[in-house]
């Protein structure tokens, strides 16, 4: 096959979409592979979140580590390098874990404006 017909990922408007619902989980929140594949148009297609996610330019700079497995949890092998630096930056937005995995729920996008006016669940006024 030749690379003639060939679309450049960055033209690839599935890749697109993903990367563009990636682009807008706030600081703090997660959202889950098949949840962006949902809000991207695409239900059913988690994997390729994880696809696009690993071809996005550098330069985008998304958010990447917002992004976890259905049941909460980082999908890289717990210990690695990867697994190391997805969770110290979601701990740095004060994402909580529980045995290695997140309340999907409390730290939806969709809490993030209770979490900024009135901090976590828990904390005192």
């Amino acid at each position: 096959m030749t690379g003639t017909n060939a679309t450049p990922i960055e033209n690839d408007d599935r890749y697109r979409r993903i990367w563009t619902v990636v682009a807008g989980i706030p600081s703090g929140s997660v959202l889950n592979y098949g949840e962006v594949a949902r809000l991207a148009g695409m239900p059913g297609r988690a994997r390729l979140v994880g696809r696009a996610l690993g071809r996005a330019p550098k330069s985008m700079a998304l958010p990447w580590h917002r992004v976890v497995n259905a049941q909460g949890a980082i999908s890289f092998k717990p210990g690695s390098g990867p697994y190391r630096v997805q969770r110290e930056k979601l701990e740095s937005e004060g994402v909580e874990f529980v045995e290695d995995r997140i309340d999907l729920e409390r730290y939806s996008p969709e809490q993030a404006l209770d979490r900024m006016l009135w901090g976590p669940p828990g904390d005192p006024a």
